[in-house]
């Protein structure tokens, strides 16, 4: 009876010992089980974040792209090719050719009557200043080739001076090219093509001949000279 009673204590406690192991396996696997989820948890939302940041990334490069196309496409519109410039003796000398830059030095480039270079080597300032004053350049342009002749007579190269403009009868001299050009523009629009200007008559060739220079011959001298720069 006692090596009975001893045989079932043993089975007991080595029941116990099993019990209390797998109890014990349990919370190891639970434990692990709860330290992983926290990690995977975390990995998603930073994936989720990542993916995120990528997409936004995407959306502004795409919508900057189509800022730039669209300002390529604005640019392209508002001008006109070299054939499709017209003039007439009534045109508004204030309003600009419409050409590029670029155009307007092909346009001199090509100008045979420009037979001492003088446009071609001077495109650039003549746009430039027409830009800033607001003329015409066709008619900037026959107007120099009008006072000056194509090939810049020697007292207004000597000058500097190419639209005659004078001072106690004499032409005003000009340090350079771009200070006689300059004095040009800025006379042309601060006095004959402003509607404040001391000899404003409306500003269209007729207009500017009032005062600038009354021979009934001006208008058709400039006017021939601008239709031969665009022929």
């Amino acid at each position: 009876m006692k090596d009975n009673s001893k045989s079932g204590l043993c089975i007991r406690q080595a029941i116990g010992v099993t019990m209390a192991l797998i109890t014990l396996t349990t919370h190891i696997q639970l434990f692990v089980s709860a330290s992983n989820i926290i990690p995977m948890q975390n990995m998603a939302e930073e994936t989720t974040q990542e993916e995120m940041k990528i997409t936004q990334t995407v959306e502004r490069q795409e919508v900057a792209l189509a800022r730039a196309g669209q300002e390529r496409t604005t640019e392209v519109e508002k001008y006109i090719s070299i054939e499709e410039i017209t003039i007439s003796k009534e045109m508004d000398l204030t309003q600009r050719c419409s050409i590029s830059k670029e155009d307007f030095k092909i346009l001199m480039t090509n100008l045979k009557t420009d037979t001492s270079g003088f446009f071609e080597e001077n495109s650039d300032i003549i746009y430039t200043l027409c830009e800033k004053y607001e003329i015409n350049e066709i008619f900037f342009c026959g107007l120099i080739a009008a006072e000056s002749g194509w090939n810049i007579a020697s007292n207004h190269r000597n000058t500097n001076n190419y639209i005659s403009m004078m001072s106690k009868g004499r032409l005003i001299h000009y340090s350079s090219v771009e200070e006689g050009l300059e004095a040009a523009a800025k006379l042309l629009h601060n006095n004959y093509l402003s509607s404040d200007g001391a000899y404003y008559h409306g500003a269209t060739l007729s207009g500017v001949q009032k005062c600038f220079c009354p021979s009934a011959t001006w208008l058709n001298l400039v006017y021939n000279c601008m239709k031969q720069i665009i022929k």
